[in-house]
């Protein structure tokens, strides 16, 4: 029988494939666009780093005002970072407000788990918001322990039929916020890889961040804001927005990006900072997959001089399809001057951008694709020559486990790899 003869036959069933097939072909097209007109073209500014100019327009520009007074503790690996965020949470007084991507069984799991329950029990108010995709590895029994002892837990997009559409779309913030006064952020999940001290392929090297100052109530802000998404519920009052005096010399801001709120804040922000460096830009990315926007912005600034550097995971990641789909663009990268190093000892998963050793933005954006389009996130930027240079230390100390990746290298690449990339070039915004 025919195609046609097949319709004709049975109307009622072909009708309902039709309708099917174009229900499917909507969620996917639903799930890998944002439908929100992008910045297509690097952007052009007459101004450096350095000039006034720069820190209006970031804070006009992005959102929220940057503010001095604070001060920033850089936390390296589980072996820092764990201890730091179990102490803060258990000086917790009234409130803990703890979103995340990554939520996994483990011994990890397990301690936070066990103290912010501590503190629920205590009568102070905890609030957890959980992606249910990167929460997917945890037990509910662990997720019930929190909630017995009174902490509010919320998933963020669980599977249901009427979020289809979005269920792509997932938040990948990392915010941890005691009392409205000490704030968390960078790039660690909850889960065992993240613990220890990057000593070997299966702890992974990351830095995460301790914040205090009036920026903490941009953090606040910024859980609340997915929170309200969730649940509905505002939470304010002293007891999470309270007054918060200058403690240190650091000026920062955070912002945020989701596709419901618009997701080229991320982008902007990035070809901003990269357009306006003059010396050098230092990039730590555990995802290094940017459109053609970006390169072009990259390759811009290494062919006016500033000395472009890339640190990229190495042997070690935990996912080839980003590392194929990464080393197609490199060329046009490492043909301007840019150099690109690959991380040796484990994998890398920090987000650390470095630019003119005066500004440093961390949090959860990846240079990916998915950041900057589809995903949920925070960063923290900060405007401090001091920190900037400590952090250069920083990167330096990373730059020296990785390997160099000349242009030679690239150009010689085995056609299986070219052929790869090819392939999944279309698949980049998913990876």
């Amino acid at each position: 029988m025919s195609l046609t003869q097949s319709i004709r036959a049975h109307p009622v069933r072909s009708l309902a494939l039709a309708v099917l097939a174009t229900v499917l072909v909507g969620l996917v097209t639903l799930n890998v666009t944002t439908g929100e007109q992008r910045i297509d073209e690097k952007v052009g500014t007459t101004f450096d780093l350095d000039d006034g100019q720069f820190r209006r327009e970031m804070g006009v520009l992005l959102g929220p005002a940057i503010v001095g007074g604070n001060t920033v503790t850089a936390l390296h690996n589980g072996d820092e970072i764990f201890p730091a965020m179990l102490a803060a949470i258990d000086s917790a007084r009234q409130t803990i407000t703890f979103e995340t991507y990554i939520y996994w069984e483990g011994e990890v799991g397990t301690q936070f788990a066990e103290a912010l329950a501590a503190k629920a029990r205590e009568g102070v108010d905890v609030h957890v918001l959980v992606d249910w995709a990167g929460a997917l590895k945890v037990d509910d029994a662990t997720l019930d322990q929190m909630e017995d002892a009174g902490v509010e837990v919320e998933q963020y997009r669980p599977l249901e039929w009427y979020r289809l559409g979005r269920m792509n779309s997932r938040t990948h913030r990392k915010l941890l916020v005691i009392d409205g006064e000490v704030g968390f952020t960078g790039g660690v999940g909850i889960a065992d890889v993240w613990d220890g001290d990057a000593q070997d392929p299966d702890h992974w090297r990351d830095i995460h961040f301790q914040v205090q100052g009036p920026v903490v109530a941009q953090m606040q802000a910024a859980f609340l804001d997915n929170w309200i998404q969730t649940t509905g519920d505002v939470l304010n009052g002293p007891a999470y927005f309270p007054p918060l005096d200058s403690v240190g010399t650091v000026a920062a801001h955070v912002f945020t990006s989701s596709p419901e709120g618009g997701s080229d804040s991320m982008r902007l922000m990035y070809l901003l900072a990269i357009s306006s460096a003059s010396r050098s830009i230092a990039l730590e990315a555990a995802y290094f997959v940017p459109d053609a926007v970006m390169v072009r912005a990259l390759v811009a600034a290494a062919e006016r001089g500033v000395e472009v550097r890339v640190l990229v995971p190495g042997p070690h990641i935990d996912s080839d399809l980003v590392r194929v789909s990464s080393r197609k663009i490199w060329g046009d990268l490492l043909a301007a001057g840019a150099e690109i190093s690959v991380y040796q000892p484990t994998m890398l998963h920090t987000k650390m951008l470095i630019v003119d050793r005066q500004m440093v933005s961390v949090g959860s954006t990846n240079f990916d694709v998915r950041s900057f389009e589809l995903n949920d996130e925070a960063s923290l930027n900060l405007y401090d020559a001091d920190f900037a240079e400590a952090m250069a230390g920083v990167f330096e100390q990373d730059w020296a486990e990785g390997e160099p990746y000349t242009y030679e290298m690239w150009a010689s690449r085995p056609w299986t790899e070219r052929f790869a990339e090819t392939v999944l070039l279309p698949l980049k915004s998913q990876l």
